[in-house]
């Protein structure tokens, strides 16, 4: 199919991801958000009992609703099975609490077209902008985590449990048929995976503002414990697989 390329991209090739759980306090907000910079976006409720689904409707966006949590890594599956269906050549996770500012999606999906990246992901620690506070147990599981996510990357990682990044085809298609579920698996494990993968991944600077609502789902302790589970998946090699790249897949527009 010739050489790896992706010449160009629109905001037709770009879908927006939002994962919700109970994010009632910030939805709104963040959809705004999202169609204010002019993309397309889709709500993926995992199991949310509060007014979640009903403030997304009101926007008149689409929504997938699960009748029960499953995770993010499951919310995620689904949209990105979506977004592979209706021919979206790129994706971008956005979380639902309103860390991420939308005006700085395009920097994503720039980066990822203009350099042929698989996974451009938004970290918080290349940007000076960043108003969110880490505690210092929270900082120790994000640099464990980096450093080990940049040996299967390749490349020098900062912040490999971000939740805002781009993911561009094919890399998009074998996400839609298979990616992590666990604790932090739909951010550090799916960056191994891809990266064992032989996809290529970057970051950009992105910064990242405390939730707008409501709190982690995880304490802080918890939280360092699956970061070592998960740095251990990783490890030992126990991530979910995915093909490998083919060097000829292409997306040639014209």
């Amino acid at each position: 199919m010739g050489n790896d390329v992706i010449t160009s991209s629109d905001d037709n090739d770009v879908l927006v991801l939002i994962p919700a759980f109970n994010e009632e306090a910030s939805i709104g907000n963040v959809i705004l958000d999202v169609l204010k910079n002019g993309y397309q976006l889709l709500v993926i409720s995992d199991g949310s009992s509060d007014r979640t689904v009903s403030i997304a409707q009101s926007f008149g966006v689409p929504v997938l609703q699960f009748s029960s949590n499953l995770g993010v890594g499951a919310a995620l599956r689904a949209g990105f099975r979506y977004a592979n269906n209706f021919g979206f050549h790129y994706v971008v996770q956005v979380d639902a609490d309103g860390q991420h500012d939308a005006s700085q999606i395009s920097n994503l999906v720039d980066k990822a077209s203009s350099g042929n990246f698989h996974l451009v992901i938004g970290s918080r620690f290349r940007s000076l902008d960043t108003s969110m506070k880490v505690s210092p147990i929270r900082r120790l599981a994000m640099w464990t985590l980096a450093k080990f996510a940049s040996r299967a990357a390749g490349t020098r990682i900062t912040d490999a449990s971000s939740g805002f990044r781009c993911i561009a085809q094919p890399l998009l298609g074998e996400f839609s048929r298979n990616f992590p579920s666990s604790y932090l698996g739909d951010t550090y494990e799916a960056l191994i995976s891809a990266g064992h993968g032989g996809y290529r991944i970057t970051e950009v600077p992105a910064s990242m503002s405390a939730r707008q609502a409501g709190t982690s789902s995880a304490s802080q302790i918890r939280a360092f414990g699956l970061t070592i589970r998960a740095v251990l998946v990783g490890v030992l090699h126990f991530h979910v697989k995915i093909r490998q790249f083919d060097s000829g897949w292409a997306i040639n527009k014209n």
